[in-house]
């Protein structure tokens, strides 16, 4: 409740003392607003949705862009929701060739559930990743090992401790809001706040709030979940620079070591171009970079329920109490 009132509170003075420049003069050539105190004003309620994946698929290797017909086709085909989530939506069953998921999990049925959105973006890459070149995200043979482990974990729909699942399962952190933000299923919408020395990320994805200071301080010693954000301006561009995360994000592969900066730019009155790279050399062989657009949007962002009601994750651990009970019976049997 604490941190709702906050936000509601940064809205209201923001709305109030921080209100934008005035649209530039129909006609002429737009050029970034700026809030009282001089800064480009980056503020409102976006979204993030994309079809286009994080990693460029196998079968799209060596292909930065698609044709605009290969795009079209992709993006009236079932082959957007299978790059997406590696599943069939439709029948519920996972897509051939994927084993993780083949092994096991619970899927959806169909795209109810789902807000992916049915673009690609504007250049039409088939990756988010636009760096290294590859479109793929360079982890060493030691994460993707721990990486097949903790699918393989995931999949079998049990767990050890509640500590074998994700912050996303667990309701701490959301799978795309992280930081850094990723295009993912749903919920990929956020509101920016601007008051002097500080801008504020609320994502709708559990309603993970970021406060940044951007007023010079140096980064805190508390490592936190979301880590811990410094802002700074360059230009048009916002820079954030987090550390001291307290364990993984929603990266696959992170850890408590990620280096992560993002970039905030303004690039016409309805798109900010968001960049980030990601510095983890005990999970990655070298740093990498994602590029993908912040849409403004006219929805609101609704309130987020994620415990309310779940009972998944004490079903989870009963379901694998009740497994180690069987087995052990079993052996004294």
């Amino acid at each position: 409740m604490r941190d709702r009132f906050f936000v509601t509170a940064f809205a209201l003075v923001a709305a109030a003392a921080m209100a934008p420049a005035p649209a530039a003069a129909q006609g002429k050539a737009w050029t970034t607003p700026r809030t009282p105190d001089g800064k480009p004003d980056i503020s409102g309620t976006f979204t993030f949705s994309t079809i286009t994946p994080l990693q460029r698929p196998d079968a799209l290797a060596g292909k930065d862009t698609l044709t605009v017909q290969e795009a079209a086709e992709f993006e009236a085909s079932e082959n957007k929701r299978l790059n997406r989530d590696l599943f069939d939506p439709e029948k519920g069953a996972p897509s051939a060739g994927y084993a993780p998921r083949a092994q096991g999990g619970v899927l959806s049925y169909n795209e109810f559930w789902y807000e992916r959105g049915s673009q690609m973006t504007k250049d039409k890459r088939t990756s988010l990743v636009v760096d290294p070149p590859s479109g793929r995200i360079p982890f060493t043979e030691a994460t993707m090992k721990r990486n097949a482990e903790n699918g393989r974990k995931s999949n079998s729909g049990f767990a050890e401790s509640y500590t074998d699942r994700s912050l996303a399962d667990r309701c701490i952190m959301g799978f795309n809001s992280g930081p850094p933000m990723v295009s993912s299923a749903y919920n990929n919408n956020l509101q920016i706040l601007q008051i002097p020395g500080y801008v504020v990320i609320l994502n709708e994805m559990i309603h993970n709030t970021r406060i940044i200071p951007t007023d010079g301080r140096p980064h805190g010693t508390l490592r936190q979940y979301a880590g811990d954000s410094r802002g700074r301006w360059e230009g048009e561009t916002l820079v954030v620079d987090t550390t001291n995360f307290l364990r993984e994000t929603s990266l696959a592969g992170s850890t408590a070591n990620t280096h992560l900066v993002e970039k905030f730019t303004r690039i016409d009155k309805d798109t900010i171009k968001y960049e980030f790279t990601v510095t983890d050399s005990t999970a990655y062989t070298r740093p990498w970079s994602v590029e993908m657009p912040l849409s403004r949007t006219d929805a609101q962002l609704y309130e987020y329920a994620c415990h309310e009601g779940n009972y998944g994750l004490y079903d989870i651990m009963a379901g694998q109490r009740a497994q180690e009970k069987a087995k052990a019976e079993g052996k004294s049997k």
